[in-house]
């Protein structure tokens, strides 16, 4: 069978689209649920706003959130000159704690810049929050090995700012963007960009879900930097980073519950959607455990366990394309995007939704 990849470079070409600078969100949406949200099904395509998700969803779907909560990545540090540490300024972009047991228990993936003039140590914060860091590797992909002589996580809130998208304009204080860029069921720390589908709900919001008799479910999958990277060059040559991810027995077994009973899934989220799909199996059903995913979802390959995915309004060219149109079909998405081109939504993070119906699986095939 021919690698569905070959193929995908003429699908990111036909979904291609130029997008005015004005259209991409810089603040998100006041509340957070009065986001527009078009509904794109096999009936066609429907303008809502998100706080009518409780009137489009039902008793028994189970809504899927990726848990992850955001930590404070992005870390000034400066090279050391003699007897000191004042060399010049470079910002660390930690991405996560590696396992590598050669090299310590302190371990992280980093991208630095500018890299070429990083050198081999770094110091990053001040006073009794300094972490003296050796730089000793680099990854395919141009990230960096830091090895660090103390544990630098308890430090991170206190040395670190939260990582934004380069396309917002970070004017706002950190401590703002700590509220705004972050979910508000988020709780296990450890992504580098925020799972955006998920700043939509507020607490009201939610129990009002809840009350419908919706059913809620988490799993965690830490974002990684390279998630939201458009693909340069062709798909097939595309490497995607690999993310951690967790699903506990208690989702597992109650995903498995609804598709058994024929009740939906609803995914929150591409990253809900590829940790989903790393743990399934042929028939749909969900794996309990945890483990690092790469899995690249394009045109061609079968999503198997959502039914319904909420999701903001992607970069064109980038995997997060391809993972939609994978999801709603090719032709769905290309008229779901014609429409908010059309229609002033608002793009990327901080931006409006999208309700997507799951094309049938043969369909896909």
């Amino acid at each position: 069978m021919p690698d569905p990849r070959t193929e995908a470079d003429a699908v990111l070409a036909r979904l291609a689209f130029e997008l005015p600078p004005e259209r991409i969100a810089q603040t998100g949406a006041e509340p957070r649920d009065a986001s527009r949200l078009m509904v794109v099904g096999r009936e066609g395509l429907e303008h809502r706003i998100f706080h009518d998700l409780p009137e489009l969803l039902r008793a028994g779907d189970v809504l899927v959130f990726n848990e992850s909560r955001v930590i404070p990545a992005r870390v000034m540090a400066r090279k050391p000159v003699e007897n000191g540490f004042g060399g010049g300024q470079v910002e660390v972009l930690l991405l996560r704690e590696e396992a590598v047991p050669e090299l310590g228990c302190s371990v992280w993936s980093a991208y630095l810049k500018p890299a070429r003039r990083a050198g081999k140590e770094l110091w990053l914060g001040e006073g009794e929050a300094r972490h003296r860091a050796e730089v000793v590797g680099t990854l395919p992909g141009g990230a960096r090995l830091l090895r660090f002589e103390r544990d630098i996580k308890p430090h991170l809130d206190e040395i670190g700012r939260l990582p934004l998208p380069p396309y917002i304009d970070a004017g706002d204080s950190d401590e703002t963007w700590r509220e705004r860029y972050q979910t508000v069921y988020a709780r296990e720390p450890g992504s580098v960009a925020a799972p955006t589908a998920g700043l939509h709900f507020t607490p009201e919001l939610l129990a009002h879900l809840g009350a419908l008799g919706v059913e809620r479910r988490a799993i965690t999958l830490h974002v990684g930097a390279g998630t939201f990277r458009p693909i340069s060059g062709s798909v097939s040559e595309h490497v995607m980073h690999a993310e951690r991810y967790a699903i506990s027995a208690s989702t597992a077994s109650a995903i498995n519950r609804a598709k058994a009973e024929g009740r939906r899934v609803v995914a929150v989220g591409t990253t809900t959607v590829r940790a989903l799909e790393s743990s399934a199996n042929e028939d749909g059903t969900v794996r309990e455990g945890e483990g690092d995913t790469a899995i690249f979802i394009v045109p061609g390959v079968p999503v198997r366990v959502p039914d319904l995915l909420i999701t903001n309004l992607h970069l064109p060219g980038s995997t997060l394309m391809l993972l939609v149109a994978a999801f709603a079909g090719e032709d769905r998405i290309r008229g779901a995007y014609d429409a908010a081109l059309a229609e002033g939504y608002r793009f990327y993070s901080l931006g409006d939704a999208m309700l997507l119906e799951r094309e049938s699986l043969s369909g896909q095939r």
